[in-house]
């Protein structure tokens, strides 16, 4: 269905699509409360294995995640629809979860997905309404010695000394 690109179109579109990088940056941060305002309070969570409300969601993911020594989601093709006070999103996107021990020996899980979401606004704020995560593929790859962390620069974090939280104060990594 082809929309009209008005100004508002356009702006709500890209308040969907920050949406949808929060909610990446929210996972691979370990970052829940960020997780959270990207769902209204009621939404409903489909991902597979994990049916429910956002609570629930919330709740399961923390446990799965803290499996993983770090995961990355890359989202790609977004394609928003627009339609007054709803909208429909389908996300495509590759989740990558590594596990490691202490000399890099582990695995690597990557997974195709389609997040497809029903966006609604609400005073004033785009949030998913309703989210199926649709899986199209899946590799597990094996990892042998591949920590060397600190020969790269600064890694990322899973809690707030990520960079992410002292890129604008200036701050140094602890």
């Amino acid at each position: 269905m082809t929309q009209p690109y008005t100004l508002q179109t356009l702006i709500d579109r890209q308040a969907i699509a920050d949406v949808i990088l929060r909610y990446a940056r929210g996972i691979d941060r370990l970052d829940f409360d960020l997780v959270r305002d990207c769902y209204h309070p009621d939404a409903y969570d489909d991902h597979g294995s994990m049916k429910g409300s956002v609570e629930e969601f919330i709740a399961a993911a923390r446990e799965f995640l803290q499996r993983w020594t770090v995961t990355q989601h890359f989202m790609g093709n977004m394609l928003i629809e627009v339609d007054g006070d709803q909208a429909r999103a389908e996300t495509y996107a590759v989740a990558c979860h590594r596990r490691e021990d202490a000399e890099g020996n582990g695995k690597d899980d990557l997974i195709g997905v389609r997040y497809v979401d029903r966006f609604e606004r609400r005073a004033g704020q785009w949030k998913i309404a309703h989210r199926v995560v649709a899986a199209e593929w899946r590799r597990v790859d094996e990892v042998r010695g591949a920590r060397g962390r600190g020969a790269l620069g600064v890694w990322g974090r899973r809690d707030t000394d990520d960079v992410i939280h002292w890129i604008m104060t200036a701050r140094s990594p602890t």
